[in-house]
């Protein structure tokens, strides 16, 4: 049987990669993507057989490129859906080219430029404030790209933000590691599979996880989790509250409520509801007639995918 295609947020050694290898193991095979959407695309293209991707941060907050993906309004991965996700804990680190910055004695004041992703900044607000105030900061579209940055220069004192694994990969100096404001910054992935594949479909992601796991007999049933997105009647008061009862009718507890502009018209926006319920045989019946009466009262609405919640066992 060949190996798993599977997609993440690249360039290697990114957290994206070590979440990828820890989901899926060694002997998949992994593809780095440059963006967001070009794993989304790999998806619906059925060029993988799964994305993994980040979409929130516990210091953070929200991915917002993985919630515009999500949102796609004009219908662009129509077959894409959630099918699983995946809890990382992230610990940052300054890196530096060898000899620039010696480890212990870390010279903060020549460096002049920092390099990492948009999200690993809020993570490491206060290191930054202490050390780097002032400090010119480069966004990247990974921790790693901003390592590999750093690792072809050769005049520009510079630094990246991004984990030992980055700085293993791509030759570097770990200057300062830790350096995220909470020691538990975990950042949670999503797993995407395209719907109409038969390959992933014969091998489900939750199957992967029990095979990988060190004793399969020990996997504990947990809560489902699903998300669905909708957009309401701008001229309907009460719209919102009329959707959201929808959930709690049926037995559905709401663990997150984001917004994404909708891209077609101004003030308009596409609701990302993710809501949480305990596994019963009639899980699969309940989200049915959820999207049966949410189709009464919005504009309109799609179920992105059910999953095992990896986070708080049942």
């Amino acid at each position: 049987m060949k190996s798993m295609r599977i997609a993440f947020l690249g360039p290697a050694a990114s957290f994206s990669h070590q979440a990828a290898v820890e989901s899926f193991g060694s002997s998949a095979e992994l593809l780095p993507c440059v963006s967001f959407a070009d794993a989304f695309a790999a998806v619906q293209d059925d060029k993988v057989d799964y994305a993994i991707i980040p979409c929130e941060n516990s210091t953070n907050g929200s991915v917002v490129q993985t919630l515009d993906l999500l949102a796609d309004p004009k219908g662009i991965y129509s077959d894409v859906e959630v099918c699983g996700e995946h809890y990382l804990t992230v610990h940052h680190c300054l890196l530096t080219r060898k000899g620039l910055s010696p480890p212990g004695r870390p010279g903060y004041s020549s460096i002049t430029k920092l390099y990492t992703h948009p999200q690993a900044w809020g993570q490491c607000e206060g290191f930054l404030e202490g050390a780097f105030k002032g400090v010119e900061r480069q966004d990247v579209s990974s921790t790693s790209k901003g390592a590999e940055i750093v690792s072809r220069e050769t005049v520009e004192r510079s630094a990246a933000i991004a984990s030992r694994f980055a700085a293993e990969h791509h030759g570097l100096d770990v200057s300062e590691e830790n350096i995220e404001d909470k020691a538990n910054n975990t950042t949670r992935f999503l797993v995407f599979r395209n719907v109409t594949s038969g390959r992933a479909g014969r091998l489900s992601f939750e199957d992967i996880q029990v095979s990988m796991a060190q004793d399969p007999t020990s996997v504990t049933r947990t809560a489902q989790k699903t998300l669905i997105s909708f957009m309401i009647r701008q001229d309907c008061p009460g719209a919102l509250a009329e959707a959201l009862l929808i959930f709690k009718d049926r037995g559905i507890n709401l663990t997150s409520i984001n917004t994404r502009p909708s891209q077609i018209q101004a003030w308009k926006y596409v609701f990302l509801v993710e809501g949480q319920a305990i596994p019963t045989g009639q899980h699969k019946d309940s989200i049915s007639q959820i999207m049966e009466r949410l189709e009464r009262v919005t504009e309109s609405c799609r179920h992105l995918g059910s999953w095992t919640d990896r986070l708080v066992p049942f």
